[in-house]
């Protein structure tokens, strides 16, 4: 295919007092080294950003000079690249070359039993973490997850949720954003306003939650209100149809306006939208990105790095808006360079606090 589209709307160029020189998108790549293709592209349509999944990660020296590609691809040493490394199930680097790490229910099972353990342990874990992402470039961990599940709901969120309890989810979640920024990571608070009630997978389709308002700000939000002080957070593609019945969150300006960033959660860090490949929205790529920056989000992620899908998302994505580099500036101000640690140290004692062996 020919790459670049030359008729990108042109982001390096921009000028003004609220233009930003980046497009409000992170983007995926499809394998473990960029193609001449990729970096043409990526090089012209200057995103944020880029985000790794296991397609992207064989080895350590791999994801390094993958990560040392995407950067120079558009010049930036200091791009961010991000990654979903919650534990469990959702982890892009796994072993034999990086250690598994628990699901966050772990630690909402030890919490449930000593709140200073549950919290040690989730501080700690994060900070490993970090260690391992760190190594590797990755500057960004689209983790904590802080939905809270419901009886019968979609084994989607599951034990990736830290437990039921909407307080002792804030407190374990707060533990692993305070690790992960200890070893120079941003954390992604997820998936505001709340997943957790969710009966469907929305990688597949659109979950519909039907719970009153009242529900939703006693428990879903409850969480991201008590963390709206993080700097970064990801919205889902969940209908709430006590709040607006016809868009998902993502892509609904009510939820938006009058939820997120209103009253019942107050964040005023930088939205990311979830995944625009994911099977929960409709249409056309484009269309999917400027229905989520019209929203009131900040930046749109499409991971699949299938690059037709990527040309659409560019076309219809401006630069970041003024409001989004004040937001992003004010993330990257909190990333200071890492903590020295002991990690044998800190691996015997989460070992010691799980009763489990070393990671």
């Amino acid at each position: 295919m020919s790459v670049p589209d030359p008729a990108l709307p042109n982001v390096r160029n921009a000028s003004g007092p609220h233009r930003a020189p980046h497009r409000a998108v992170v983007f995926g790549a499809a394998g473990t080294a960029l193609t001449a293709d990729e970096r043409a592209f990526f090089r012209d349509a200057d995103p944020l950003g880029f985000i790794l999944f296991r397609r992207n990660c064989e080895t350590p020296e791999q994801v390094r000079a993958l990560v040392a590609e995407m950067r120079a691809a558009v010049g930036r040493a200091d791009a961010p690249v991000l990654i979903d490394q919650e534990g469990g199930r959702v982890a892009r680097m796994r072993p034999p070359h990086w250690p598994a790490f628990p699901p966050m229910r772990a630690f909402g099972d030890l919490a449930a039993c000593d709140a200073d353990a549950g919290r040690e342990a989730a501080r700690i874990n994060a900070r490993l973490l970090a260690l391992m992402l760190a190594d590797c470039g990755v500057t960004v961990d689209c983790a904590p997850v802080c939905d809270v599940p419901v009886e019968g709901a979609h084994d989607i969120i599951g034990d990736r949720a830290f437990c039921g309890d909407p307080a002792r989810v804030a407190d374990l979640a707060r533990a692993t954003c305070a690790g992960l920024m200890d070893g120079g990571v941003l954390p992604v608070i997820k998936h505001l306003p709340g997943h957790g009630r969710a009966f469907t997978d929305s990688h597949a389709e659109l979950p519909v939650v039907d719970a009153p308002r009242a529900a939703l700000e006693a428990t879903d939000f409850a969480p991201f209100r008590a963390l709206a002080d993080m700097p970064l957070g990801m919205v889902a593609h969940v209908v709430m149809k006590a709040i607006d019945p016809d868009q998902p969150a993502s892509t609904s300006a009510i939820v938006v306006r009058d939820v997120v960033r209103g009253a019942p959660i107050g964040f005023d860090g930088l939205l990311f939208s979830d995944d625009l490949s994911m099977g929960a929205l409709a249409g056309g790529m484009r269309g999917r990105a400027e229905a989520v920056l019209a929203a009131g989000l900040d930046v749109v992620l499409h991971c699949n790095g299938v690059m037709g899908e990527m040309v659409a998302v560019a076309g219809g994505v401006p630069a970041m808006s003024g409001a989004a580099v004040r937001r992003w500036e004010r993330a990257e101000a909190l990333r200071g360079p890492a903590q020295p640690v002991d990690a044998d140290d800190l691996r015997a004692r989460l070992a010691e606090l799980l009763g489990t062996p070393q990671i």
